[in-house]
């Protein structure tokens, strides 16, 4: 990628405000989730409370996703970015009033978290639309080390801001954080039409089957899901970090590192990919870094220890770098029409991957040991990618030979005449 990419992004006004939104909007929601943990645990004592309200903040997404990422092609995108900011606002700053009874809280915190994929799929969806093809891939780049590095942050001044504020506090700037994003959004981005127009009928009617039917009979759209889906291998290491660090004989101060290395290696990883490689290598190295993402677990087995496994879970951070690419490629592809829903349901499959493959490593880890389990997850992602990156070869050389064809039976007149 050309160093000057990610200049000629931030040149562009809409972008810098969809960027700055989300931003926003990150913080607000690490901070928040900090906060209802803390909360939850105050009022109630127990870890199992605990738990379900923070995975309350995670699951509906699971639902959202297919459920309401079509939302995001039946309305104009902007208008709809700005309504499920305002709306999550009004919602968490209900969530922040003391003394609201547990059940309340859990419904409203649900629903808030359920209209965030809408807003995320409109927000995905209107990036490549904003931006020149040639600086579309830096764009996404950018997003994505934003969001890690303000979760990063996020969780890491959580607890301060918690301590310094309160619980109400603290999700009062979390509703405020909302409020703020869908100003920005309102300001820095112009109206945009729908991208599917309300006489589209058979849209309407398709519903997530359309977008589901639009996902599996394109090779190149499956091959990148599958792809992506590989993260279910790759987040073990973070749900095991505790166990693994009590295994070495480690204490808290290692599990925070151990579960920063994997986000803190992807942010150098994205970087370096993007700054170094040109779109067609990065295309092209999707698979192979695809399985090599993996091997590091099964290395991690091998080899116990803090140094190793900081340094082992941070070089599978970088390699998964290729998920920046997948993503913006997958985007690239989706027709404008058809990219919410679609959006949505990946996204769905993507989280709903990312957890079974944390309760299974889990699972693992009771009866092989938390190495034994990390060994399973390397190997099982090796396994896994070997076909998904097969598949992802063959259909671009697909789609090449369509695009040869094509042309050729353009200039087949041309090269006719006389």
């Amino acid at each position: 990628m050309e160093s000057g990419a990610f200049r000629h992004a931030f040149a562009v006004t809409e972008f810098r405000a969809l960027w700055g939104a989300m931003a926003v909007v990150r913080a607000g929601t690490q901070l928040g989730r900090v906060a209802l943990a803390v909360l939850a645990y105050e009022r109630t004592g127990s870890a199992a409370v605990t738990a379900l309200v923070y995975a309350l903040t995670l699951v509906p997404a699971l639902v959202g996703g297919p459920l309401l990422g079509g939302l995001a092609d039946r309305y104009p995108r902007r208008r709809l970015i700005v309504g499920c900011g305002l709306a999550r606002a009004g919602l968490i700053a209900l969530v922040a009033v003391p003394g609201i009874p547990l059940p309340v809280l859990c419904a409203l915190v649900f629903a808030s978290q359920l209209l965030e994929s809408p807003a995320v799929a409109a927000q995905m969806a209107l990036t490549p639309d904003i931006l020149p093809e040639d600086v579309y891939q830096a764009g996404i780049a950018i997003q994505h080390l934003t969001s890690q590095i303000v979760s990063l942050a996020g969780f890491a001044a959580g607890g301060v801001l918690v301590a310094a504020v309160g619980t109400s506090g603290s999700l009062t700037l979390n509703a405020a954080a909302f409020a703020l994003a869908a100003l920005i959004v309102l300001r820095g981005v112009r109206p945009h039409p729908a991208a599917r127009t309300r006489e589209d009928g058979e849209g309407r009617r398709g519903g997530p089957l359309e977008g589901l039917r639009l996902l599996v009979s394109d090779h190149r759209l499956r091959s990148l899901l599958a792809l992506a889906m590989l993260a279910g291998f790759q987040v073990v290491p973070e749900a095991l970090a505790a166990p693994y660090a009590a295994g070495i004989g480690q204490g808290t101060a290692m599990v925070g590192l151990l579960m920063a290395a994997i986000p803190v290696g992807n942010v150098l990883g994205v970087f370096l990919f993007t700054r170094f490689c040109s779109t067609e290598a990065r295309l092209r190295l999707l698979g192979p870094l695809a399985c090599a993402a993996s091997a590091p677990l099964v290395a991690s087995a091998l080899v116990p220890g803090p140094v190793a496994a900081l340094v082992l879970w941070a070089l599978v951070g970088m390699l998964g770098a290729y998920q920046v690419t997948a993503n913006a490629e997958f985007v690239r592809i989706v027709p404008t029409e058809r990219r919410g829903q679609v959006l949505g349901i990946a996204s769905a499959a993507l989280v709903a991957a990312q957890g079974v493959g944390m309760i299974v490593g889990g699972l693992l880890a009771t009866h092989l040991g938390v190495t034994g389990a990390l060994g399973v997850a390397g190997a099982a992602g090796l396994a896994a990618g070997v076909p998904a990156a097969l598949a992802w070869r063959r259909a671009r050389a697909r789609a090449g030979e369509v695009v040869r064809g094509t042309a050729g039976h353009r200039a087949a007149p041309r090269d006719q005449a006389p």
